[in-house]
């Protein structure tokens, strides 16, 4: 039996194809580019903001320091030039290149003065206090505190975009540049913390149906080990159900080899003979009876090995006595020998599988009839307490020590079928509870007693 079926065989999501790894180091580049380029144009957003806030203070602090100067150049060239029109043109700047762009404006929009470097298109802006965007300029509009004059100034925007471009560009380049190494750094990470998934892979491909042994990886993860723990279950739960079959296979082939025989024995004999004895067919029908009685124990065995269907619940041991009482009452031949003795107090309430308990009862029972050959007692005992004690010739010291092992027969007829005790014990154990035999019961001289101590609900 291959565990391939998990899925994580070298061809599964391990495999070269589509490794988990690819896919991790894919994933992670995608998202950290992503978060990456997220935080870039944050970053460019917050640095337009504080570019243009800059250079927005620049230009208030430039028009208030040339306000004055360009209002006294103006007043020179109107006492110099009293009938040149309007607008006076300003001296040259000494750095043209640096030169600052202004005009003085008089209410209604009529241009006094400009500096030599404006254009005639440059201010084309409403007349008004604060700042206007007139391509390809940034104009600062002042007003003067005591003349009823505008004093204008402008900034090429070219210069804004410029610095942000140059901002974008220091960024994205080396994101574009680092990613390939991100790449080889992630793939190298992802690849090293996945290496413990294929070692548990390769040691989960490896177990078969006659490899169940517990996956020991020393060093995984939190998670891993989780998968892990549930892995070695299954294996445990695999191992388990393989040793019930097994068991149950073995089990039949020892118990079922002699009535099978018997009945074959005596079926034979009876076809050898023209004329049926009825001796033989009834010894043949005896033997298939046993056969069916054997079989049934053999799937009782089983049952309990496994545990399958084993419940927790609340059970009333009186009512469950009674109930295994009544059904050995109904042959007359066992009424007069077997009694029932109950606590006249309050019914001992214990927690288990009703049904099993009912099974190994029940074999106590059988096992007391057949081999006590006298009376028989069910008793009911607090805490909870199951007791069947007989009062025939019992066992030695030292066949009491084997007797819960399987095929183990000690009455002399061979009667019996060497797997009452052993079912009854495997049930007991399977709910948390203990068997105690002891031969002779305490305070006989004879006899055999069998307790069921069970834990209380």
């Amino acid at each position: 039996m291959n565990l391939g079926f998990m899925g994580l065989s070298a061809g599964g999501p391990l495999g070269r194809r589509d490794s988990l790894a690819g896919r991790l180091t894919r994933t992670l580049i995608v998202w950290v580019g992503g978060v990456w380029l997220l935080c870039v144009l944050g970053v460019v957003w917050y640095v337009d903001r504080e570019i243009n806030h800059n250079f927005d203070n620049e230009l208030v602090e430039v028009s208030h320091r040339m306000f004055n100067m360009a209002l006294t150049e103006l007043d020179k060239l109107e006492a110099t030039n009293p009938d040149s029109p309007k607008p006076l043109t300003a001296r040259p700047q000494l750095f043209s290149s640096d030169a600052v762009i202004y005009q003085v404006v008089a209410p209604g929009e009529r241009i006094l003065l400009r500096s030599a470097e404006a254009a005639d298109a440059s201010f084309d802006v409403p007349l008004a206090p604060g700042f206007a965007n007139a391509e390809p300029w940034r104009i600062y509009t002042v007003h003067h505190p005591t003349r009823d004059l505008y004093f204008q100034v402008a900034d090429p925007l070219d210069e804004r975009r410029t610095a942000l471009n140059r901002t974008l560009l220091g960024l994205i380049i080396p994101l574009v540049a680092v990613l390939p190494l991100l790449a080889l750094v992630l793939r190298n990470v992802a690849r090293s913390e996945l290496r413990g998934l294929e070692e548990l892979a390769g040691e989960i491909e490896q177990r078969s149906g006659t490899d169940l042994r517990p996956i020991r990886l020393p060093g995984l993860p939190r998670e891993l080990r989780s998968v892990g723990d549930h892995v070695n279950q299954l294996l445990e739960r695999l191992s388990h159900s393989l040793d019930v079959e097994r068991a149950l296979a073995a089990n039949a082939a020892h118990e079922l080899r002699t009535p099978l025989a018997a009945a074959r024995l005596r079926l034979q004999t009876a076809l050898e003979h023209e004329d049926l004895k009825r001796d033989e067919v009834l010894a043949a029908l005896e033997a298939l009876r046993v056969l069916g009685h054997r079989t049934e124990k053999l799937l009782q065995l089983s049952r309990a090995e496994s545990g399958a269907s084993l419940t927790r619940e609340r059970i009333d041991l009186v009512q469950l006595a009674g109930t295994v009482a009544q059904e050995f009452w109904q042959d007359p031949r066992v009424y007069e020998r077997l009694a029932l003795k109950v606590p006249d107090s309050e019914p001992p309430i214990a927690l288990g599988d009703v049904d099993s308990l009912a099974i190994a009862l029940r074999n106590l029972v059988e096992n007391a009839l057949r081999y006590g050959k006298g009376r028989v007692s069910i008793e009911v005992m607090s805490p909870c307490i199951l007791c069947v004690r007989d009062f025939g010739p019992g066992v030695s010291a030292e066949q009491l020590r084997t007797l819960q092992q399987r095929h183990v027969r000690y009455a002399s007829d061979r009667a019996g079928y060497g797997l009452g005790l052993s079912i009854v014990s495997t049930i007991v154990e399977k709910l948390g509870g203990t068997l105690e035999l002891a031969s002779p019961p305490a305070g006989a001289s004879t006899g055999f007693e069998a307790r069921i101590v069970l834990r209380p609900a």
